[in-house]
């Protein structure tokens, strides 16, 4: 049995992750004979069948999914190395890729990075947003430095800086529920009504649900500012962050449908990075500049600042 390629196992992992071969080529940027002749001779190495294709989606088999998550983890770590090989070479990164999530509040996100990198003249930011399990998944991928979020603390492969706490609250517009707001109303009450969620940009099959009503109708938007839009106008219901919605609330122009069976949750903010991955003395620079600066950030849930000793 001869050694894999990098290019086999990237095809291989692509075309699990998308679906499809075509899909799978799009994303690598590959055609789409490349890919399937790169997963065919990975398949003839291994000596088993890794895909099933018998469906309209192609799906790892039994063995296809204990060897990609084998396959992942490996990819991973070929990117760490490509990293920090350049690293090296270039003795300081020229760009440091960081990730503001949809649980971290724009403005405070962006001063706490504010100054450090008019100090990094030869690095650039690359800044994106990401929402729900993309931020993580990112990080996970090697696709980013740094990220602005929440992230599983369980797995060992993260390390963090805890920012604070944010308070996600269910609210409507006045005169959207057909009934009183009461503490206890069920989920049965709300199956009829639409729920506005956002669109997880994570690319994994494996993407987390957050209070989203199971069988309910949808309206699906990019990020909270339009989802705020949407409940505003009373064309759905959903949960928003509480440093979003604050004044919304105390005008009366959103409602707090907050009880027993729709309770809200908070979750952590921190700034993350990867425990297991080595990290260039820019980035270090900035976990340093993060860490100092973030008793100063720490926000209560409702988005307002601690208050600092």
């Amino acid at each position: 049995m001869s050694n894999f390629t990098l290019q086999e196992l990237q095809s291989f992992d692509a075309v699990v992750c998308e679906g499809g071969f075509q899909a799978g080529a799009t994303r690598l940027h590959r055609s789409h004979s490349a890919v399937f002749a790169a997963v065919a001779k990975l398949e003839a190495r291994v000596g088993i069948a890794l895909l099933d294709r018998s469906g309209y989606r192609v799906v790892p088999t039994e063995a296809g999914r204990s060897f990609h998550a084998k396959v992942r983890h490996l990819l991973a770590n070929a990117a760490a190395l490509d990293m920090h090989a350049r690293q090296l070479a270039s003795g300081e990164e020229t760009q440091l890729r960081v990730i503001l999530g949809d649980t971290c509040p724009t403005e405070q996100g962006l001063e706490l990075l504010g100054g450090f990198f008019a100090q990094q003249p030869d690095t650039r930011l690359d800044l994106h947003y990401e929402t729900i399990s993309g931020p993580q998944e990112r990080l996970l991928e090697g696709e980013a430095d740094l990220v602005l979020h929440w992230v599983d603390k369980a797995d060992a492969r993260f390390e963090w800086i805890d920012l604070g706490t944010v308070a996600f609250v269910p609210v409507v517009a006045p005169g959207f529920l057909p009934f009183d707001i009461t503490p206890s109303i069920a989920p049965e009450q709300m199956r009829s009504l639409t729920q506005c969620i956002i669109r997880d940009t994570a690319r994994g099959p494996d993407r987390p649900s957050f209070h989203v009503l199971d069988d309910a109708p949808q309206c699906t938007v990019a990020d909270h500012r339009m989802k705020k839009e949407v409940i505003l106008r009373g064309l759905a219901w959903g949960h928003l962050p509480a440093f979003m919605i604050a004044a919304e609330l105390e005008r009366g122009l959103l409602m707090s449908m907050a009880g027993t069976h729709f309770p809200g949750v908070s979750v952590d903010l921190v700034a993350a990075r990867r425990r297991d991955r080595p990290h260039g003395p820019v980035a270090c620079r900035l976990w340093h500049h993060i860490a100092q600066r973030a008793h100063a950030f720490a926000l209560k849930p409702d988005g307002s600042r601690r208050e600092s000793r």
